[in-house]
């Protein structure tokens, strides 16, 4: 394709994405369901899945054939480099998002249980994602063979363990659950768990498909990159803070600057072999508090969520062939995936929760909201599947999962604790510490 034919092919490529998942997101808003997770099945919808699927009820071949060539013919092959790119900005951007909104006093009101639901959320789904690592590596088209045994124990855990932080911050939020005793616990419990489960990725991503210098360089620079943003970066940062404060607002040089450390970030952590979005994130986590955090995300993320994300989702959908999962083999692995995800988060936090003294319907919500992978999952799904750690058939197992859990998030959470709080009307009434 020409560099024209494939302006054209964006712009209407563009147009149908953010059509089909405000209708979508819509449509999840209608049933208590977060926009995010319409825009997940959305992403889905545009992908080639539907098109197998139709395959399989029986339609008219020329029906199918039909409906193929016109999915074909929205995203050739050729374009998918365009998606791609703006699918990582996405990414990366929110996770920048998510770093500045992250909150470091958390752990302080409610460290014991905190730390107690995180090592039960992590280590029981970590041990069940390298169990069935070990069951799933022998099974054709899930792992890359270039996966050795270690990595897809490491990778697998992780995709396991992984919560879904942004969204879980979204329902307490919506929910007028922020600075409440539950809050403060789902958000530290949570908070602790992906950012182990991202450590544990990096190293995946260190260690595979190439030597000890490749794995050596990723893992130095990333502990270089994440101590440099954490110390001095932090305090350097602080900069951009006072000249907010100073100026009552984020003014263009200032907005301008912040762009360019995001690029600059991303563009390190991808040069060190590990990814972008730990770039951003990192960064993210060292900005200013205050009337800086408050303003950048005012000016960014509508962009990042309402523009970008949806084409990260989209090309998440466009790599998931739920045909793949056609015969009771893969319908079994994709069974053991949802069952060991909802066991290893769900019944496992539910479980460190009681045993730090939490009553047992604070600790069904925390197993609830911990249950949730969302868009985290489909990140590391991504990264996975860009590395050649996984191949399309585990991605497409593995996104079915986190559609699942995220879908089951809301409704579960409004049943063991949403509607008895507001009988009680005690939401937003404990706060933390309290």
């Amino acid at each position: 394709m020409t560099p024209a034919q494939l302006s054209v092919t964006f712009f209407l490529q563009m147009f149908i994405i953010l059509a089909v998942c405000r209708v979508v997101g819509w449509a999840a808003r209608r049933i208590g369901q977060p926009q995010v997770v319409g825009e997940m099945i959305a992403g889905v919808l545009l992908g080639p899945s539907v098109i197998g699927l139709l395959g399989l009820t029986g339609l008219p071949a020329e029906w199918v054939a039909a409906a193929a060539r016109s999915q074909q013919a929205l995203f050739p092959p050729e374009s998918l480099k365009t998606l791609y790119v703006g699918a990582q900005l996405g990414a990366g951007l929110y996770m920048f998002l998510v770093g500045v909104e992250f909150k470091t006093d958390l752990f302080a009101s409610r460290l014991r249980s905190a730390m107690a639901v995180s090592l039960s959320g992590m280590l029981v789904p970590f041990l069940l994602g390298v169990g069935l690592a070990l069951w799933f590596i022998k099974v054709p088209g899930l792992f890359s063979e270039k996966a050795r045994t270690f990595e897809a124990c490491l990778f697998l855990g992780a995709a396991m363990a992984i919560t879904a932080f942004p969204m879980l911050a979204r329902i307490i939020y919506e929910r007028n659950l922020t600075g409440t005793s539950l809050g403060a616990l789902a958000l530290a419990a949570g908070a602790i768990d992906d950012a182990t489960a991202w450590c544990v990725l990096a190293i995946v991503l260190a260690t595979f498909g190439g030597g000890a210098a490749i794995a050596v360089k990723a893992i130095v620079g990333g502990i270089l990159y994440a101590v440099f943003m954490l110390t001095l970066g932090r305090r350097l940062l602080l900069r951009l803070g006072s000249a907010t404060e100073s100026a009552g607002q984020i003014t263009p040089p200032i907005l301008a600057v912040t762009l360019m450390l995001f690029m600059l970030g991303a563009w390190a952590m991808d040069a060190v072999g590990i990814h972008a979005v730990f770039g951003g994130f990192l960064l993210g986590v060292a900005m200013p508090r205050g009337l800086f955090a408050r303003e950048i995300q005012k000016q960014l993320e509508p962009f990042a969520v309402v523009f970008l994300l949806p084409m990260f989702f989209t090309y998440s959908g466009l790599n998931t062939r739920l045909d793949l999962v056609n015969s009771w083999p893969m319908a079994l692995v994709a069974l053991a995936a949802l069952a060991a995800a909802c066991l290893g988060k769900g019944v496992a936090c539910w479980a460190a929760a009681r045993a730090t003294g939490e009553d047992n319907r604070t600790a069904m919500a925390v197993g609830t909201l911990m249950n949730a992978r969302g868009l985290m999952e489909l990140i590391i799904l991504n990264i996975g599947l860009q590395k050649g750690v996984i191949l399309p058939g585990l991605f497409s197992v593995m996104v079915v999962m986190a559609v699942v859990t995220t879908l089951m998030a809301t409704p579960l959470f409004e049943l063991v604790y949403g509607r008895h709080a507001r009988k009680s009307g005690s939401f937003g009434m404990t706060k933390a510490g309290e």
